[in-house]
């Protein structure tokens, strides 16, 4: 029944949110809201409506950790797993404003991250921080939109907003949408406390593992659709974009809305959120070489992704060759990854410069 209760939550997520989003840009499209802006705000809002859901629902329950851990895993899973399978696919297009503007940005509020929560907590504060952010990053998306002279922020955007509906049948998604999330999130958050004292680990466990994956199957699915019609950007800047978006979005209101600060344990400052760090900072020489994530590429974002939940698995069950294995990563897997990539860069850099 945990488990039923489980994947029936994230069903109704997934489809709520999808809902949600219809309803609302359709809605908004009624008021004569421009399609630039309904695509910069409504529908970016709501592809992090699930994590967002969840995060809410934890802090509230007082499951404060798993708010944070949502997020974490969240961004470690987008940017690994969905980028490796989506590459393995067919490598992926990297635009330039992904390396020069996008990626930055993610890097820089996860170092953000890193240093609120230090101190093993976020507060109203530090919250407060991330929801300006969040309408500081806004704005600045929509400038730019308006200073390329740019009216829709992509076809599937322009696809909704042409579908003709009746304002009676946006408001009914929007409240419909809104209902499902609040139910997936009360499952998906309840199942995960059972989950967790069932296994004898902490909610931030599952939160970074199951919870996450499954508040990120909205990106999976546009990510995968996205590679096999050709649209190989899209791809990555919908991981980008996300990731951002969780921790300016998801944290922020989530902070701000908590009776509580977030929580931010010694496991998840210390190894989690670096991780998370470790990660967004690896897309910056990855995606500077030659400006595609190749197959190669995605096998390592692959590999590491395993990696990493094996070591959270084997540290949550206190297996015995924990050690061994965090030898293996630290001394093996890592420094492979970080020849390939100094290897490759140094390459790429010769290859500009002829």
């Amino acid at each position: 029944m945990t488990w039923l209760m489980l994947i029936v939550g994230l069903v109704l997520l997934v489809v709520g949110a999808d809902l949600l989003i219809k309803g609302a840009a359709r809605l908004a499209s009624n008021f004569g809201v421009p399609a630039l802006v309904i695509g910069l705000t409504v529908v970016a809002f709501g592809t992090s409506a699930p994590e967002l859901a969840v995060s809410v629902k934890a802090a509230f329950s007082g499951q404060a950790e798993l708010a944070i851990a949502n997020v974490v895993g969240s961004n470690i899973f987008n940017v690994l797993f969905i980028l490796g399978l989506a590459a393995l696919i067919s490598p992926l297009i990297i635009s330039h404003q992904l390396i020069r503007q996008d990626v930055p940005i993610m890097v820089g509020i996860s170092i953000v991250a890193v240093l609120m929560t230090l101190d093993g907590s976020i507060n109203k504060l530090e919250a407060a921080i991330l929801a300006l952010g969040l309408v500081g990053y806004t704005w600045f998306l929509f400038y730019q939109g308006k200073q390329k002279g740019v009216d829709v922020s992509d076809g599937e955007v322009e696809e909704m907003l042409n579908a003709n509906a009746p304002m009676w049948q946006n408001i009914l998604l929007v409240v419909g949408g809104l209902i499902l999330l609040v139910m997936g999130a009360r499952w998906l958050v309840q199942s995960a406390i059972e989950l967790a004292t069932a296994w004898g680990v902490n909610e931030a466990v599952i939160g970074l593992t199951i919870v996450a994956a499954g508040t990120s199957l909205p990106e999976v699915v546009t990510s995968v659709v996205a590679t096999l019609r050709g649209q190989r950007d899209i791809a990555v800047g919908n991981v980008v974009g996300s990731n951002i978006f969780n921790i300016l979005c998801v944290l922020g209101l989530s902070g701000l809305v908590s009776p509580t600060p977030l929580l931010a344990g010694e496991q998840l400052a210390g190894f989690d959120i670096p991780v998370m760090l470790g990660v967004a900072a690896l897309c910056v020489p990855i995606f500077f070489i030659g400006s595609v994530l190749n197959r190669i590429e995605g096998f390592m974002f692959l590999l590491l992704y395993v990696a990493y939940v094996w070591v959270l698995i084997a540290m949550a069950l206190s297996l015995g060759y924990l050690a061994q294995l965090q030898t293996a990563i630290l001394y093996g897997l890592i420094p492979v990854v970080l020849v390939y990539v100094l290897v490759t860069l140094v390459l790429e850099l010769r290859r500009r410069r002829a």
